[in-house]
């Protein structure tokens, strides 16, 4: 008995049944002549086919809503009361067999979160008691130390402690090239090591694992609803109704019954309801294999729609890993350790990517800049102000110096800006009231930047724009090599708010790309809001309208291009769905379309709807060719160093706190 359910819950098996009483059917009505035996095997056929179909428009019924089920069934009921066996069986097993493909069609758009969910880690090694133990995944204590030998998943996310190794991260970045992890690097969930044997310790478990808000996301992004299909929900609410009355109009008018019913069938929007959230199904599940998390429908839409990009310079056009690259002393009675020296004490308190290379650059010189500040005083737009042991530090632009009525500052301007001509992030270092000299740091243009401004444009975006708190020269000298449209430098966070607003006002459909706490005004005014490099972020994974899981570039144009492709998929569809219905009316109404072939070609039109849109999921040839598509060695800007100034010169990517000593 319960062999028999299962087959019966089969999606193949009520077609199966279906279909074989029709054959038999035809074969006693054909050749052996007992009509009664084959008109009770096609009402069999019927009921058996089309239980389901009445079940459901009941229970449809019951919620006050008229689907399309509701038409089939009335259809199929009055062919059987009027003698039309035939049609009644052809009519539900059509729709049985169309129903069986749709499911298996929508299954296979929805094979990126399959895989998404096939990818998470099972079993876990931990080293407990010194001891090798293996547990479930999900039994990892936070904390713990895993182990990750090649050819296994990562079961955790969690920071490497030991060993070395590369892991196949593509089922979180969309990237393809094994990625090398060693000691201090991070690790997800759900990626394969390829090579090596690493040490592991837990920082993410189950549900707190990056693979896991990546499926939630996906999870809801397919089931959130566009612009259009909300539309097309509300116009399929009006449109089943008014075919019922139509039919039923046309019955009493001709006085034909089976006209009526045949109106019913073809009438049916089943294309017109799928064509939308088919796609879009298809289209964020593409994105997601690609390491691109789009939030819904909604933005998927939108993001069709862009036409201008602004983008962050700091960890977007640059690596984000600045590194000293000048000390100039100011103050005979210094050295340039001490300068170094003081302005690393000074940073401690900070994590900005100006204060690490400062830091860093300290302690490669060994320098003692141990222990925390006494006092930070963070000054928006100029710099900062510390007090540390005994001293009082002050590291910003003229515009602090001014503030605090520094004097003396004419060649500390002078030095700062030939630093900036050279490409450098200037900062000028003043202690205990004079200046002391002034710190150039330099950052890298990534090696695709270029390529991506110009993939954005080939993907139809008209306008490029930088928007940087930098200075006008560092930020030209990046804009020279990427090749971006427009640069705004020396902007406060307000001010890229203003500028995103006065895009808008111009009639751009404006994506801002950012990173940084500093960015939110602007990327939360944008019609997209862009994070890069949002593996490692939780919060990014569940707030961004788009999220590219990793640091490549080249995601962003491919995620313009995906969701205009999906967007010209739904029109194709729904263009597809208005010509069958068109044309099947017109041929129920001239004559020549019978309920069998009407309900044939529904079906066929429907799924031809959902194959056009699974071409979504095949990965475009044009990122195909780019992918892995990398430079030797990055531009570099400046006659002395190997890169630019950094975005925000002195932006703190949590408090804003501007340092351009020329700003």
């Amino acid at each position: 008995m319960e062999t028999i359910r299962t087959w019966m819950t089969n999606r193949w098996a009520v077609p199966a049944v279906s279909g074989a009483l029709i054959v038999a059917a035809l074969v006693i009505l054909q050749i052996a002549r007992i009509d009664i035996v084959g008109n009770l095997l096609m009402v069999a056929a019927a009921i058996v086919a089309g239980t389901h179909i009445v079940i459901t428009a009941a229970r449809a019924l019951w919620a006050r809503v008229i689907g399309i089920d509701l038409l089939v069934a009335v259809a199929a009921i009055g062919a059987v009361i009027i003698g039309q066996y035939w049609e009644a069986a052809a009519v539900t097993f059509l729709f049985a067999i169309g129903h069986a493909l749709e499911t298996a069609t929508l299954n296979k758009t929805r094979s990126a979160l399959a895989e998404l969910v096939a990818v998470a880690p099972d079993i876990a090694i931990t080293l407990r008691d010194g001891e090798q133990v293996e547990v479930p995944a999900t039994a990892v204590i936070l904390g713990e130390t895993v182990l990750v030998k090649n050819g296994a998943k990562v079961p955790v996310d969690g920071e490497v402690i030991g060993g070395a190794g590369a892991l196949d991260e593509a089922s979180i970045t969309g990237e393809s090239m094994p990625a090398e992890k060693m000691a201090g690097d991070r690790v997800f969930a759900g990626t394969v090591a390829r090579s090596g044997f690493l040490q592991v310790r837990a920082t993410g478990v189950g549900a707190d694992t990056t693979l896991a808000r990546i499926i939630h996301r996906v999870e809801e992004a397919q089931d959130a609803k566009a612009k259009t299909q909300v539309f097309m929900d509300q116009f399929s609410a009006w449109y089943t109704p008014v075919i019922l009355v139509l039919a039923i109009v046309a019955g009493l008018v001709t006085q034909d019954i089976v006209l009526a019913l045949t109106l019913l069938v073809i009438g049916c929007p089943g294309a017109l309801v799928i064509s939308i959230p088919v796609s879009i199904v298809a289209g964020i599940g593409r994105a997601a294999k690609d390491g691109i998390l789009i939030k819904g429908g909604e933005f998927l839409e939108t993001s069709a729609k862009i036409t201008a990009v602004a983008v962050d310079k700091t960890g977007t056009l640059t690596i984000g890993r600045p590194t000293v690259t000048d000390v100039v002393v100011l103050n005979p009675a210094l050295t340039r350790a001490d300068v170094l020296g003081w302005s690393g004490r000074a940073e401690t308190g900070s994590e900005h990517p100006l204060s690490r290379a400062i830091l860093d650059a300290a302690r490669s010189e060994g320098l003692d800049v141990a222990g925390l500040p006494e006092s930070t005083e963070p000054v928006p737009g100029k710099g900062i102000v510390v007090s540390t042991q005994g001293r009082r530090v002050l590291i910003g632009n003229p515009a602090l110096l001014a503030q605090y009525s520094i004097i003396d500052t004419d060649a500390a301007t002078q030095a700062a800006t030939e630093l900036a001509q050279a490409g450098r992030t200037p900062m000028i270092v003043v202690l205990d009231g004079t200046v002391a000299g002034v710190i150039g740091v330099a950052d890298e243009v990534r090696a695709d930047a270029a390529r991506m401004v110009a993939d954005l444009h080939a993907a139809g975006v008209k306008l490029v724009i930088m928007l940087t708190g930098d200075t006008p020269v560092v930020a030209h000298a990046v804009a020279s090599v990427t090749g971006v449209d427009e640069v705004r430098a020396s902007l406060l966070p307000e001010d890229k708010l203003a500028v995103v607003t006065g895009l808008q006002a111009e009639g751009y459909v404006v994506a801002m790309v950012g990173d940084g706490v500093n960015d939110a005004p602007a990327l939360a005014a944008a019609n997209i809001g862009v994070a890069m490099g949002a593996a490692g972020s939780a919060v990014a994974v569940e707030t961004a309208d788009i999220a590219l899981m990793g640091d490549n570039l080249l995601k962003l144009p491919e995620a313009i291009s995906l969701a205009r492709r999906t967007v010209n998929t739904m029109r194709q569809n729904i263009a597809i769905a208005l010509v069958t219905v068109t044309v099947l009316l017109l041929g129920v109404l001239l004559g020549g379309v019978t309920m069998t072939i009407g309900m044939l070609v529904h079906e066929a039109s429907v799924l031809i709807v959902i194959v056009n849109a699974m071409r979504l999921l095949r990965r475009h040839e044009r990122h195909e060719r780019h992918e892995g598509h990398s430079e030797a060695h990055p531009p570099a800007l400046g006659g002395l160093g190997r890169g630019v100034g950094l975005d925000e010169p002195g932006v703190h990517a949590d408090d804003g706190d501007l340092r351009s000593a020329t700003r």
